[in-house]
């Protein structure tokens, strides 16, 4: 593949190794390639974002090698993420070069969808194998209103060309703020439903200074729960996909119904994953500021990855057990945004 040169391991090398101090082992990445994004969330981003310059962006290639590397350590899902991931340019020759990686069991996107009506049918040739899309309103003008640029169309384009492909559990993520989209939860369950789709409900999480006040549009998932159970037959579910969601099935349909409780229940006991910025810092939890710089790593040795292997070994003894966000603290419990950190 132009451009990025892969290193094959021998099928020996794949070992399990990222335990971490707590006893939970580590095999699943989220890695994000770029802080643009062609939205801008009220949720997720500042109303003037600066964006990084890109030579403090990891290149293509370094992230190839950060999950050909995390991969060797028993990490055996990934997920690309962003900003919006297919802003990127040439991202696709990332999904290809690692959706063929050996020893990787399933490689995901979390997106937008606004480029999936371009992207979907080569990414499912790449060996993208589920997709999970950012979605909070049905209605063109509240859709645009939270986005602040958005266009619903071309999401609903983008969803319906990911089902042409051949994506199955496709997934559409939705943050509920009261005042704002609260009324949507029903109207967005009908739709997955209708359109044999999954959906989450993600609970608003406390990442970077917004324009409104997160205690005030807060809607926690219990109450969403009890919303939904007035009006589908929930079946309650013990069905995970490797991440913190709760499942419920929706009885007679093929959709099931997801709940992410940062606040209401946090679910850290499992944790089995870590994140990657762009700028390649590794997060050891969402909502703490541990990390370890490993862009450096990268630069410094770039015919070596044993120095980024042993950076990654020890960064697991400073994962922490668990992320304390705080709905009543005036000053968000992390400072980056989620576009920063990678959805």
């Amino acid at each position: 593949m132009p451009g990025l040169n892969s290193r094959p391991m021998p099928s020996s090398a794949y070992t399990p190794e990222l335990i971490d101090q707590f006893g939970r082992r580590v095999d699943y990445i989220r890695l994000s390639i770029t802080d643009r994004c062609d939205f801008r969330c009220v949720y997720c981003m500042g109303d003037d974002m600066v964006f990084l310059p890109r030579e403090d962006v990891l290149s293509l290639e370094e992230c190839a090698r950060l999950v050909r590397t995390f991969v060797t350590l028993g990490v055996s899902k990934v997920r690309i993420t962003g900003g919006e991931p297919l802003v990127r340019k040439n991202a696709l020759t990332l999904f290809q070069e690692v959706g063929r990686l050996p020893g990787l069991r399933e490689l995901t996107m979390t997106t937008n969808g606004s480029q999936l009506e371009r992207y979907a049918h080569d990414l499912k040739k790449a060996g993208l194998s589920r997709i999970n899309i950012s979605m909070d309103s049905l209605d063109p003008e509240r859709f645009r209103k939270i986005t602040r640029v958005g266009d619903l169309d071309k999401v609903l384009r983008g969803i319906q060309a990911a089902k042409d492909a051949g994506f199955t559990h496709i997934k559409l993520n939705t943050v509920l703020m009261r005042g704002i989209n609260d009324t949507e939860a029903i109207p967005l369950l009908e739709f997955a439903i209708q359109h044999s789709l999954d959906i989450a409900f993600i609970e608003e999480m406390p990442l970077g200074e917004v324009d409104h006040s997160r205690g005030d549009t807060y809607v926690s998932n219990q109450a969403t729960l009890t919303l939904l159970q007035a009006h589908f037959p929930l079946i309650s579910s013990t069905e995970t996909t490797g991440g913190p969601a709760r499942y419920w099935r929706v009885a007679h349909t093929n959709t099931r119904v997801g709940f992410i409780s940062p606040h209401s229940h946090n679910f850290c006991e499992a944790c089995n994953r870590v994140r990657i910025t762009c700028k390649g810092e590794l997060y050891l939890c969402l909502g703490q500021e541990n990390k370890v710089d490993l862009m450096p790593l990268l630069r410094d040795h770039p015919h070596d990855d044993q120095p980024l292997r042993e950076a990654i070994i020890a960064s697991m003894q400073i994962k922490p057990k668990g992320h304390d966000f705080d709905l009543r603290r005036q000053a968000p419990s992390v400072i980056r945004f989620m576009s920063q950190t990678g959805g």
